[in-house]
């Protein structure tokens, strides 16, 4: 039996929101950190500058929620800037535009925290009225925990995209939360290296957050280093025993280390605390497969298929099952199935061909699907030799050649 796996199925799980009411944002601000654009430049110089004999600030990132036309753009910028003025004096705070349609301002020189939060509500409300939109809010403080000045307009940058998952008309501070949504955006980036730091200064801030220690985890787990995500795992576990995404990730870390038995275990545990996890139902019946429980590996597979009717693996791995227990008309079928979702899926092109074959029927299509997965992967032995069966069966069911006698 062929097992093959896609990365794109098979991977270490993180923590994915399916609160209905919480989405991710179109835009990352925190994306501005990596190239720096000269507004960013601009305001980071602005306010080492200003900042330099002050204690303590406030820094805020705004974003008016709204497709501004040429003229209502302009018309924000007045409104911002009057606003601003309004609240702020010089002395006190500075601002600088980002877009046409996003701005960031620091102000310190207030009498308390509470006043200072009090005047960003204000400031927001103000804004909000006059322009008739929503108006989304980030902010940060300093000091908190060891970053720096500058560090602090970037944290308002990552509240804001924190603030940005619970809708148009939100104020968020940042927190450690706001470094694990920057640090999952790294990580969608492929940015894995920053991505480990900025969970770390998350779990500085939040040292028992199991989100940020599992996707730690999966970090060092992408990246090969699989003794550290274990420990990360292990640590995660000790938190919360029953957290699936972890169970899963140990199943499938015990699973890559060669571990079946162990990575088993784990993934039935997973399956007990729910079976709606696609990562879960699919790992478990390929491991059960390897191991020749079929029977169980179909049921987690009906599973799955449930949950996913668009995995073309699915019914790949059903197909390779059937192959396995001598049912080549399920096999077909299932093969078919995998291949109307995945056309160009050679493991299945070649199962098809394989069982159309051993039912003795469509020689000349099963034929086109071996060639076509063999032209996918030359070196494969086994479409090879599937090629090749099929071809002696065709030689063998040929009619023979007629022969004309002559007097």
């Amino acid at each position: 039996m062929t097992l093959k796996f896609s990365s794109k199925e098979i991977h270490f799980l993180k923590t994915d929101s399916d609160d209905s009411s919480i989405s991710p944002p179109e835009t990352y601000f925190s994306d501005m950190l990596l190239d720096k654009p000269v507004q960013i430049q601009a305001f980071e110089k602005r306010l080492l500058k200003s900042a330099t004999h002050t204690d303590r600030f406030l820094c805020a990132v705004i974003k008016i929620s709204a497709d501004l036309s040429d003229t209502l753009a302009e018309k924000a910028k007045g409104t911002v800037e009057a606003t601003f003025a309004s609240f702020l004096d010089h002395d006190r705070g500075i601002w600088e535009s980002l877009s046409d349609t996003a701005f960031t301002l620091a102000f310190w020189d207030y009498t308390n925290e509470k006043k200072a939060f009090e005047t960003l509500v204000s400031i927001k409300e103000k804004i909000q009225a006059s322009l008739k939109a929503d108006i989304l809010m980030g902010v940060a403080q300093f000091p908190f925990h060891t970053f720096s000045k500058v560090d602090t307009f970037a944290n308002a940058l990552k509240a804001i995209d924190h603030a940005a998952f619970f809708g148009p008309d939100t104020l968020t501070r940042f927190d450690g939360v706001s470094l694990n949504i920057s640090a999952d955006r790294l990580y969608q980036n492929n940015l894995c290296e920053l991505a480990i730091k900025e969970y770390q200064t998350g779990l500085e801030i939040r040292p028992n957050d199991i989100n940020l220690i599992n996707s730690l985890g999966v970090c060092y787990g992408v990246m090969g280093e699989l003794d550290k995500a274990l420990e990360q795992f292990k640590k995660a576990m000790e938190i919360n025993p029953n957290e699936i995404m972890v169970i899963y990730n140990m199943g499938l870390l015990s699973k890559i280390n060669m571990d079946t038995d162990k990575a088993i275990v784990y993934l039935r545990k997973a399956h007990g605390i729910s079976s709606q996890v696609f990562e879960v139902e699919l790992l478990l019946a390929h491991l059960l497969a390897s191991r020749h429980k079929t029977d169980q590996a179909l049921v987690h597979l009906k599973t799955a298929e449930q949950i996913n009717p668009r995995s073309g693996l699915v019914f790949r791995m059903k197909g390779d099952i059937y192959l396995e227990k001598n049912q080549p008309e399920k096999a077909a079928r299932a093969f078919n199935s995998a291949i109307k979702l995945h056309p160009s899926d050679a493991v299945s092109l070649s199962g098809y061909a394989k069982s159309l074959a051993l039912q003795g029927k469509n020689l000349k299509i099963a034929l086109t699907f071996a060639k076509n997965s063999v032209d996918l992967e030359p070196d494969n032995k086994t479409f090879k030799n599937r090629l090749n069966f099929i071809q002696t069966k065709i030689e063998e069911t040929a009619p023979p050649e007629q022969t004309t006698k002559t007097a």
